[in-house]
């Protein structure tokens, strides 16, 4: 199964449920991997990179997550990174190239974008077009569950319904006591948003066989 994850926004928590989900399933006995194409990050931020975070979670090397190549020690969008510090600007075919899934194949491959669906990855693409050129099985959308969900998860799963397909919208950071919280899944829900609340949900939806 091919999972591409994407946020509503940056910082709403991507690799924590990846990770977290990752984890999981390998606990219940499933194989894992997980890519990042392209990654950005601040060198004044003390926090694991994206990459290492996912390794840890898969039992994977950092590089085989996120090429050495395509991590970029600025805090831009990976292709604005790249350019800005005078390395090669990736296009969308070389980053599809570069991501080498594990043989034999595994029971779950999670492929992390960056920023929300239209936070640009390479020269030429963002998570819709990733979406559109992988074809995969499952679209991730992970979301905070406060103020402002409702309006970020309906922009957001916007462009992939356009595309056919059906993101699974996770509320990231979801306290079940907090009225907020429940209202937003409601309304959602309502609306026919397929709304799980945190990486356990999700990982139950993942196993394979479900």
């Amino acid at each position: 199964m091919l999972v591409v994850c994407t946020g509503t926004a940056t910082e709403v928590g991507k690799t924590f449920v990846g990770a977290a989900v990752l984890r999981d399933l390998r606990a219940r006995g499933c194989t894992v991997a997980a890519r990042k194409p392209a990654q950005s990050y601040d060198p004044a931020d003390d926090h694991p990179l994206d990459a290492v975070v996912l390794a840890d979670a898969t039992g994977e090397a950092t590089d085989d997550v996120c090429p050495p190549a395509r991590t970029y020690a600025l805090a831009m969008a990976p292709p604005m990174a790249a350019a800005a510090l005078g390395r090669p600007v990736p296009s969308l075919q070389d980053l599809l190239d570069e991501t080498v899934w594990p043989d034999p194949p595994v029971d779950v491959c999670w492929l992390e974008t960056v920023g929300g669906p239209r936070s640009p990855i390479a020269a030429d693409a963002d998570a819709v077009d990733v979406v559109a050129a992988v074809g995969p099985d499952r679209v991730v959308l992970v979301a905070d569950a406060g103020l402002g969900t409702v309006n970020a998860v309906l922009l957001s799963i916007a462009p992939f319904r356009a595309l056919g397909h059906e993101p699974t919208v996770v509320l990231n950071r979801c306290d079940p006591g907090d009225d907020l919280h429940r209202r937003n899944a409601a309304w959602l829900r309502a609306r026919g948003v397929r709304v799980l609340l945190g990486p356990g949900e999700l990982a139950d939806a993942l196993h394979p066989g479900v």
